[in-house]
């Protein structure tokens, strides 16, 4: 049984998610919280919530910054960001808060569940349009990659086809579904990615990738 919390200060949001969930049995929804200072509440009272469904605008604590508390309380809390904001600042302000994954409101129940998984398997998911952005976005930020260990990253045919999926902001399960393989293939090849980039998550997955001109 998945444990999940949400935070959504509008009843009709919440009752869309909440619907959306109840399609699945193994999903238990423990807390729904108005804001983000609720939620902190809630959280002290339950230590076996797994992951927090947070809307960005909310009264008192936004999802933000509530993102950004969480993540220094509970570090292997799960957080995915569900709202219908996909503007720049919006974007950088979660990653930069902690979040795992970025999602639309609008976003069907399958794939909501989809997320939770991939979510609760390490992956981090983002809407379609937010992946798009979030490379626009990385355009503009720099790290230090050092060329020469740039040149040393070499990946199989089969790797570079995941990493184009990530890049158009697939889950796990679709790009099973899209390439022909299991989803625990997809896992292993992305585990193996991760460890030639020496990257832990999308993100900086993604902005390695731009940096090295692997795609």
């Amino acid at each position: 049984m998945y444990k999940i919390a949400i935070a959504e200060d509008n009843i009709f949001a919440l009752n869309a998610l909440t619907e959306k969930l109840s399609l699945y049995t193994d999903i238990s929804i423990v807390h729904a919280a108005n804001n983000g200072a609720e939620l902190l509440d809630l959280l002290t009272q339950n230590s076996e919530i797994q992951l927090v469904f947070m809307d960005i605008e909310m009264p008192l604590l936004n999802g933000i910054e509530t993102t950004a508390k969480i993540k220094q309380q509970y570090p292997d809390l799960k957080i995915v960001i569900i709202t219908i904001y996909d503007d720049d600042e919006y974007i950088f302000d979660a990653i930069k808060a902690g979040a795992d994954s970025y999602i639309l409101k609008e976003t069907k129940a399958d794939k909501i569940y989809e997320t939770i998984i991939d979510t609760l398997n390490g992956g981090s998911v983002m809407s379609p349009s937010i992946a798009l952005k979030t490379l626009q976005l990385l355009k503009f930020i720099s790290y230090p990659f050092p060329k020469k260990e740039i040149e040393k990253i070499t990946l199989s045919d089969r790797e570079t086809e995941i990493l184009e999926q990530l890049s158009k902001g697939f889950t796990n399960k679709r790009i099973a579904q899209n390439l022909s393989i299991s989803p625990f293939t997809v896992k292993r090849h992305i585990e193996n990615i991760y460890q030639k980039l020496q990257t832990h998550n999308r993100i900086e997955l993604l902005e390695k990738v731009r940096k090295s001109g692997l795609l």
